[in-house]
């Protein structure tokens, strides 16, 4: 990747000035044209939608339309920027559901990180959207936030830090574990970092059958009377994982692993950790820009298959392979949420994109431009909407 490659991004923003637009879809070319997209034939959609609530998905924008909403409190490797300064990257969230899955979207940065005020905010406007993707709120509030919308609306709630990120590295997971002849069930996996990413995927990978997970954070591994004390989010989450009640460092809980996982930091695991891990460990580094080791540390100390979130290596778990196809689907049949069981069918259809014969340690998930992504999840995400009853459709 080009070294300048923030200089060039910071002078196409300075030359566009936002990255998207609003354009009407009916021309207004005469004055008929004028009636009946404003006044006085608009009185009849808006009457409509008096007589039948539901009639809005039928005649305005909201069959089609995402939210894409942020306090600005961690903002990809950035941290706590604030709203103003998050901006770029809602635009280009919105800008990737256009591009991936033809979705309307609209970002907004919401000047509050008080929980109640954000959920309050959110709720009021959410009339107006299809479906609500949480963006680059920083944990433990980006759980109590997504919780308490989905109980309030009847429309999809997605923190796309948590579900997204999993969506797709349960993917790339099951399709290296495959490679390497080992199941999610019989695997022991290290995931380096608790907040929101990490978290979920932990309860997302045991919820496709693993059985053995530890957590580790900066203090080590997550257990049960840990010195250091857990928030409430830890103490649930190591509940549920570290079977065993290992202790210790990330060095030494990692030993005998069969795989890693981390959204971190940078530089965390060592090529001297990965060589003390099971034959043909699976090493996923997705802290960005810098991952927690780099790939061919990794491959030289062992590694079998190795994946990292950056665009320049191979196996990048990229979240424009989940949140496209996902709200696709939700919105092809108006979903009122996205389940469990949709997101482990997202999961299931990107990894069986990959064929048994393209499977290799470069190739174990599919490219983030690759034509076949979001029909394929779309498709999975609607049947199982579908059989799951949560469909307006």
């Amino acid at each position: 990747m080009s070294a300048d490659i923030f200089q060039q991004s910071l002078a196409m923003h300075k030359e566009l000035k936002g990255k998207l637009n609003v354009e009407c879809r009916k021309p207004i070319d005469s004055m008929g044209d004028l009636a009946l997209v404003y006044t006085p034939g608009v009185a009849e959609p808006c009457r409509e939608i008096e007589r039948n609530p539901d009639a809005l998905w039928d005649v305005t924008i909201k069959n089609n339309l995402v939210a894409v909403i942020t306090d600005g409190s961690a903002v990809l490797g950035l941290g706590d920027i604030g709203p103003a300064a998050s901006m770029p990257v809602m635009e280009g969230k919105s800008c990737l559901f256009k591009r991936f899955a033809d979705i309307d979207s609209i970002p907004l940065a919401v000047a509050t990180q008080d929980v109640d005020e954000f959920v309050d905010i959110v709720s009021k406007i959410a009339i107006s959207f299809g479906g609500i993707n949480l963006e680059d709120i920083s944990a433990p509030r980006c759980f109590e936030i997504e919780r308490r919308l989905q109980e309030k609306l009847d429309i999809p709630v997605f923190h796309d830090d948590q579900h997204g990120t999993a969506v797709i590295a349960l993917a790339a997971y099951l399709n290296a574990l495959r490679l390497v002849g080992k199941k999610i069930e019989d695997a022991r996996l290290v995931i380096n970092g608790a907040g929101a990413a990490g978290t979920s995927i932990a309860k997302y990978f045991l919820a496709a059958g693993a059985k053995d997970i530890i957590m580790c954070d900066k203090a080590g591994a997550l257990c049960e009377g840990h010195p250091d004390g857990l928030t409430a989010a830890q103490v649930e989450l190591s509940k549920i994982t570290n079977p065993n009640k290992l202790t210790g460092s990330l060095a030494d809980v990692i030993k005998g692993a069969d795989a890693f996982l981390g959204v971190s930091r940078p530089g965390l695991l060592t090529g001297d950790m990965v060589r003390t891990m099971a034959k043909d460990p699976v090493v996923f580094a997705m802290a960005n820009p810098t991952p927690e080791i780099f790939p061919d540390e990794a491959i030289a100390a062992g590694a079998a298959v190795v994946a990292t979130g950056r665009s320049d290596f191979p196996n990048q778990v990229n979240n424009c392979l989940g949140f496209p196809g996902l709200f696709r689907g939700a919105l092809d049949v108006r979903a009122r949420t996205i389940n469990e069981a949709m997101k482990l069918a997202a999961s299931k259809a990107l990894a069986d994109l990959v064929t048994p014969d393209e499977l290799s340690k470069e190739y174990i998930i599919p490219g983030a431009l690759d034509p076949r992504v979001v029909p394929a999840v779309a498709k999975a995400v609607a049947e199982a909407a579908r059989k799951t009853g949560v469909t307006r459709l």
